[in-house]
């Protein structure tokens, strides 16, 4: 049992939590990271998502667990799905939604693929994508389109 800790507007814990797949309360939110890895070749780390994940390409992140913050569950998620050590990460952008609170971190680090020990139950395969990749995966519907709004803001966030 998986349990997440719920935000106010401000990015205030509220002490409260809830089960993973519980209904968010109104008025509350729950945190979400993601992170671009990005190796000297200027590719992208990315992986694809199980079927029941929905199938398609995207970059790494997920939901920090109850008493991680941000960066705790920006590293525990590359570890979990990816079997990957990760220090540092820059934290680049921040957003919110209608019940989520939204940390984008960036990271430059070159990674042996071969090294990769994926999480069967979420990630299907992963590879390093060039930025035209990337794009022709989105326009053949083969990348996720919340991923990839993302990976636009680190794109502006790396042109800066």
């Amino acid at each position: 049992m998986e349990y997440r800790d719920l935000y106010d507007s401000n990015r205030i814990l509220t002490g409260e939590k809830i089960l993973k797949g519980e209904q968010i309360p109104e008025n509350n939110y729950i945190m979400m990271v993601v992170i671009f890895i990005e190796n000297d070749n200027h590719e992208f780390l990315i992986q694809k998502r199980t079927i029941d994940k929905g199938g398609k390409w995207a970059t790494t992140g997920g939901h920090p667990k109850s008493g991680e913050d941000s960066l705790q569950g920006i590293i525990t998620e590359v570890k979990e799905e990816l079997g990957i050590e990760i220090k540092n990460p820059i934290l680049f952008k921040q957003a919110s939604g209608k019940d989520t609170l939204c940390d984008l971190y960036y990271l430059k680090q070159n990674i042996d693929i071969n090294k990769i020990i994926i999480q069967k139950e979420e990630v299907d395969d992963v590879k390093w994508a060039s930025i035209y990749e990337i794009n022709e995966l989105m326009d053949k519907g083969e990348f996720n389109k919340g991923h990839y709004m993302m990976f636009r803001d680190c794109l502006e966030f790396l042109n800066k």
